[in-house]
């Protein structure tokens, strides 16, 4: 009867290795992408922000949910449950851009033509 009853343990080592290369290698990218800063990507601009900042935005994104994903153990969830998590932050995040983005750029506007008042 304890035979029966006994958890087979399963190494995870290749998974580890798996996911450790997975976001290094993002990592590594969002790096030389920072220190290099390819003219075409700092130059070209789409709503309002560089195609290198939304690059790192995307890049970051992924690699948030695939550490929630592997080590918060989402997969083995039920689906309901990842949706819940993965949609709520995809929801919070894209309104935080929305409202930085649109704050930003009002910013930028106020500042770029001179129109400050400073009558508090």
């Amino acid at each position: 009867m304890a035979h029966g009853t006994a958890h087979h343990h399963e190494s995870n080592t290749k998974r580890i290795w798996m996911v450790f290369i997975i976001l290094s290698i993002v990592t590594l990218v969002e790096v030389v992408l920072g220190i290099l800063k390819p003219a075409f990507l700092t130059e070209t601009s789409f709503l309002s922000m560089s195609l290198l900042n939304w690059i790192f935005i995307i890049l970051t994104i992924y690699k948030a949910y695939y550490i929630a994903w592997a080590f918060m153990h989402l997969e083995g969830e039920t689906k309901g449950l990842r949706r819940a998590i993965v949609w709520t932050a995809v929801f919070l995040i894209s309104y935080l851009i929305f409202i930085l983005l649109t704050e930003g750029d009002y910013i930028y506007e106020v500042f770029n033509t001179n129109h400050v008042a400073w009558d508090f």
